[in-house]
């Protein structure tokens, strides 16, 4: 059965990344962009990613600029920005599509493993997924889901 940790994703520095290297940990991966009304979360999954880091929790990061064209900057520009404004230390992926023909696999397989309350497409920047320590999906939430309210399903996977 595939999990998580079965694919790959590029970093913002062009490196192919195996996400085996999170294996072990409770994820939270996230569809990102800089110029969106819930950018501002980045504050939250930055504030979830230094409490739980510890104990074996990642925020995954994966910029998209299919919503509105909210994320139009190049690797650089992506990087300067949550590093600058929002001082992100967790991973921060190479832009990618999260829906359509050039989704990415990771995306995909997050999709079809829980379906959004409209169907499994993502609808909007900051949708989040909850992955357990073995590489499964178990949850989804709204963009409008802050990412403070998904502290008491974190911990529960810690």
């Amino acid at each position: 059965m595939a999990g998580v940790h079965d694919f790959t994703a590029r970093s913002l520095a062009g490196e192919e990344i195996a996400l085996k290297r999170f294996e072990g940990k409770v994820l939270l991966i996230a569809n990102t962009a800089s110029k969106c009304g819930f950018t501002p979360q980045y504050r939250g999954l930055e504030a979830l990613h230094r409490e739980y880091a510890g104990r074996g929790f990642s925020v995954l990061g994966f910029p998209c600029n299919q919503f509105g064209g909210q994320e139009p900057g190049d690797a650089e520009q992506i990087e300067e920005f949550c590093t600058s404004q929002y001082e992100v230390t967790f991973p921060i992926f190479g832009k990618i599509d999260v829906n359509g023909r050039n989704a990415h696999p990771l995306y995909d397989y997050l999709k079809r493993e829980k379906a959004g309350l409209l169907g499994s497409s993502i609808k909007w920047n900051f949708t989040k997924f909850l992955v357990d320590r073995a590489g499964k999906v178990v949850g989804r939430y709204a963009p409008t889901t802050r990412p403070e309210a998904l502290r008491r399903d974190i911990e529960a996977l810690l």
